[in-house]
């Protein structure tokens, strides 16, 4: 983006004293010129919490760059995948990755569906100092999570987001190429972020965070889950800021190309507006005046092309969404858009 919201703002870094905040581990090294002893710092522990839900081939994807990480002996890193699948599709996928990549894995079951008894099911499970989330349908370039916990800790804040990049296996329609569909706004590093530009898809947080939270994301929640508990985080004085140097990429399939998807998936967003402590009246205005705005604009829309047209009518999925939810309909009663 060419300009960072009002509310957004850049931080610099904490002084050398602060950085990489090591506790003293047991083992002791020596010191070739002055014949003495040292203590060695201990390592910080990442936990890498994967929710998944039916993808086991882009699972073993995302398992495999997991393994790829670029550590630089500075830090250890581990896997927790959450199953939301009561048939456990993804034991097999996990299981082999455990058996060969020689990282510390462990694999649970949430049996109730959505996806934040999920991720409260991964946290519950993770240990370390740090927990990092990535969607089973990414993967991380491969200083992925070294490049996060360097931002955190050189900056001092509580938690880091990065990237999320778009990535095609098969060439998408025209249409989905021009209207942007799967890109998001990236900011520069060290931004401090507002809880609108929050989500988990590419996280780092600080285990702090959870410390005393039976369950951290409310299963009220079907979707915007993530930035309810930014919102909440925020409010209690936890800084989260951007690294715009440790991209994620997600893969979308031929099936999100679908318009039935992106128009369900903006109902359901939308949807889950309702659900939040306090709906601002002047949002609800904006909402009444832009679904009757945005249905004159549809046929002018169609002949600009079906980029417009879709980018157009994703908008009004979004808003009449927040609209049903707001007199008690709910227009996607699935807790995920497709399986």
């Amino acid at each position: 983006m060419s300009s960072v919201d009002d509310k957004q703002r850049a931080i610099g870094p904490v002084s050398e004293c602060d950085t990489w905040r090591e506790t003293i581990a047991n083992d002791v090294y020596a010191d070739d010129d002055q014949h003495k002893h040292k203590t060695r710092p201990a390592l910080k522990h990442v936990a890498v919490c994967v929710c998944t839900y039916k993808r086991p081939q882009l699972l073993k994807r995302l398992l495999e760059k997991l393994c790829q990480q670029e550590t630089e002996g500075q830090f250890s890193c581990s896997v927790v995948v959450a199953d939301n699948d009561v048939s456990r599709s993804a034991e097999q996928v996990v299981s082999e990755f455990a058996r060969t990549s020689g990282m510390a894995v462990t694999y649970c079951v949430e049996p109730r569906r959505g996806i934040s008894p999920t991720r409260n099911k991964a946290v519950d499970e993770a240990t370390g100092d740090f927990i990092a989330f990535i969607d089973d349908d990414e993967f991380p370039s491969e200083r992925w999570v070294h490049n996060l916990l360097k931002t955190c800790t050189e900056y001092g804040v509580d938690g880091v987001l990065g990237p999320v990049k778009e990535h095609f296996d098969e060439a998408p329609p025209t249409w989905v190429v021009k209207g942007n569909f799967f890109q998001r706004p990236t900011y520069p590093t060290g931004t401090v972020l507002d809880w609108m530009n929050t989500r988990t898809g590419n996280v780092l947080l600080r285990t702090d965070l959870f410390e005393g939270i039976a369950e951290p994301f409310r299963p009220k929640f079907r979707s915007g889950e993530d930035q309810d508990f930014f919102r909440r985080m925020i409010e209690k004085g936890w800084v989260f800021i951007w690294c715009n140097e440790a991209p994620v990429y997600e893969t979308v399939p031929p099936e999100r190309w679908k318009r039935t998807y992106l128009l369900r998936k903006a109902l359901l967003f939308g949807s889950m507006w309702a659900v939040r402590d306090s709906v601002p009246p002047r949002e609800v205005l904006k909402s009444v005046i832009a679904v009757p705005a945005y249905v004159a604009a549809l046929p002018f829309a169609f002949v600009l092309g079906q980029h417009r047209f879709m980018t157009l009518l994703v908008k009004l999925c979004h808003h009449l969404g927040k609209l049903l939810s707001l007199v008690g309909i709910n227009p996607i009663a699935d807790m995920y858009v497709s399986d």
